[in-house]
């Protein structure tokens, strides 16, 4: 996996990736993918967020782009980024899909939207 840091419990890691039924950013939790990063497990070896990783790349139908990155901790010792693109990608979407404006466009021209 190419990263610039191993994880380590001074140094842990998220798994993250989009799903892929409608785009939004997940995290790998005890319990499967989930929207709530503050579930996501914190991997403290790099042998463990490497089988997580290679897990996440064979659910191709499920999420698409997997990854590990860096996180810290709060203090009650749930993960918070430390990188702005991280922290970002926790804010949710940033385009109103549901927006009239866009609902408008696709309606336009439909058959651009049937290969979106």
């Amino acid at each position: 996996m190419s990263r610039s840091f191993v994880p380590s419990p001074s140094t842990p890691a998220v798994l993250t990736a989009n799903r892929l039924r409608d785009g939004l950013s997940v995290w790998m939790t005890p319990c499967g993918w989930d929207t709530d990063p503050r579930a996501a497990v914190l991997f403290e070896d790099a042998e463990g967020a490497d089988a997580a990783l290679a897990a996440a790349e064979a659910q191709p139908g499920v999420v698409v782009g997997p990854y590990l990155t860096q996180s810290g901790r709060d203090a009650d010792g749930l993960p918070v980024p430390v990188h702005f693109r991280e922290a970002f990608r926790q804010s949710g979407p940033s385009v109103e899909t549901s927006a009239p404006h866009s609902r408008a466009q696709n309606s336009r021209h439909p058959q651009e939207a049937a290969h979106v």
